[in-house]
């Protein structure tokens, strides 16, 4: 079983907004809400420009990542609400093949691929 993030509810596509919570995501939504303020961008612009971030971070992670990774560590919190997994894990082990980081908490929100085609 396949994972991405969350669907946007009542979009005519899916797309995905849980990238605009990553670091990235959120210093594109800082800039693009300054832009606004001051008047360089139309707020229709602004969301344009994030609906299509959020479909290249799919398309992204989709076609070119291509690494496995295990995830071992203490599971502390989990929820499953409206197709949606949240797993809250405490000193997670990250492994890939080339090497291995030690976290302190992690959060991992999913939801089931079959999702994408509804």
């Amino acid at each position: 079983m396949q994972f991405f993030p969350i669907v946007s509810p009542g979009a005519r596509m899916a797309t995905f907004e849980l990238y605009r919570r990553s670091t990235i995501g959120m210093c594109l939504t800082e800039t693009l809400d300054e832009m606004v303020q001051n008047g360089t961008l139309s707020p229709e612009l602004a969301i344009q420009v994030l609906v299509q971030f959020d479909k290249s971070m799919t398309e992204a992670l989709e076609t070119h990542v291509k690494s496995k990774v295990s995830i071992k560590g203490h599971l502390h919190t989990y929820r499953f609400c409206d197709n949606v997994w949240t797993f809250m894990l405490q000193d997670a082990l990250f492994k890939t093949e080339d090497c291995q980081e030690n976290v302190g908490s992690v959060k991992i929100v999913a939801c089931d691929s079959k999702l994408l085609t509804q």
